[in-house]
């Protein structure tokens, strides 16, 4: 090959990586966040968060929520999560009891 059409593969590679970053969709980070333990304070309100466009068909928008880490609250962004055909996502939920809150982890229920 010579050398105009090593450059043209080059460039057309790197274009072509470059557009499919754009798409990748990272899972979120593990993080301990106390499920099921008691914390005294409650959470502050949901964050209004922006929905950019879903990465491919039928991926479901699993939205933000607040977790107790190191003595306080902390926010974990929302994110675009493939489809798990037959099954519906429940998402993360504080509740109240006598106590304290109670952190339900979001999970993914067959329908």
């Amino acid at each position: 090959m010579n050398q105009i059409s090593n450059k043209l593969v080059l460039s057309t590679l790197l274009v072509l990586s470059c557009s499919m970053t754009a798409c990748v969709v990272v899972p979120a980070p593990a993080r301990h966040h106390y499920v099921g333990s008691v914390v005294v304070v409650a959470p502050p309100p949901l964050r209004r968060e922006i929905i950019g466009v879903a990465p491919g068909r039928g991926y479901v928008w699993i939205d933000g929520y607040w977790v107790w880490e190191r003595g306080r609250h902390a926010w974990i962004g929302g994110r675009w999560e493939a489809p798990h055909p037959g099954f519906i996502w429940r998402p993360h939920r504080w509740h109240h009891e006598r106590d304290g809150w109670y952190l339900e982890d979001g999970h993914w229920d067959r329908r």
